[in-house]
């Protein structure tokens, strides 16, 4: 199969929080295209594709060297679309108009721009080991159990490990419970056979990745935040961007 492994980057235009927030700049270039070059720097991904419901965000795509070859229709781009919604239409468009459907599908968000490609690639090589996964989470972990956290029912509060046999365990130190992991958006590897067979976008054995914190964008302060990280200490993407897209 000559595409193993296509990078698919969703980048619907009803941002409600922050209206145009994937092609809003980031110093100075379009949100979107700091994940477009990550993928085009990763040395294993077959192409690079970008699923957009946007005539606009589709031709930025385009010029920062994505492909972009059908537009999402709009009734799976809204708030409440899913992402097993995108994946499958873009599965169902390559039975349609190509000979090969790639085994997996890397997902990589615009929200999450700073991106190290060799992560990517490393990431790829371990679902390849892995091969009886039926996907990849990148993962970090986090400080604070959910095990400690609160439900209401009505007024009064209730714990949310309701299988813990042990008394008031939601007051225990954090150091009782095992640990505890986030998805953060650096990197998901879907595979075909998943959103086939299962008719799920992760499956049941999901493996997990672990690439510690890094900076999501989900509104105007999260901008700023990255900005003011990565001013003096630069980046291979804000590098590379620089270089061939002045």
């Amino acid at each position: 199969m000559k595409n193993k492994f296509i990078a698919i980057i969703p980048a619907r235009s009803g941002s409600k929080g922050l209206p145009k927030k994937n092609i809003k700049k980031l110093f100075g270039y379009p949100l979107i295209s700091y994940s477009i070059i990550a993928s085009k720097l990763s040395k294993l991904i077959d192409k690079t594709i970008v699923s957009t419901d946007s005539k606009e965000i589709a031709k930025i795509a385009q010029d920062y060297g994505a492909e972009v070859p059908f537009l999402r229709p709009k009734n799976i781009s809204k708030d409440s679309s899913t992402d097993y919604e995108f994946i499958y239409h873009a599965i169902n468009w390559f039975k349609k108009n190509k000979k090969d459907i790639p085994d997996y599908w890397i997902i990589l968000r615009p929200t999450t721009p700073l991106r190290n490609p060799s992560i990517i690639d490393k990431a790829i090589k371990y679902i390849k080991q892995n091969k009886d996964c039926s996907s990849l989470v990148s993962i970090h972990e986090i400080s604070e159990t959910p095990a400690k956290m609160f439900g209401m029912s009505g007024k009064y509060l209730h714990g949310l490990s309701p299988f813990d046999p042990r008394n008031e365990y939601y007051i225990l130190p954090r150091q009782q419970f095992p640990p505890t992991y986030s998805g953060n958006g650096y990197i998901d590897i879907i595979s075909t056979n998943t959103i086939i067979d299962a008719k799920m976008l992760y499956g049941d054995r999901i493996l997990g990745f672990d690439t510690s914190f890094i900076n999501e964008i989900d509104n105007i302060n999260d901008f700023e935040t990255i900005e003011n990280k990565f001013f003096n200490n630069g980046h291979i993407l804000i590098d590379q961007l620089k270089k061939f897209y002045k």
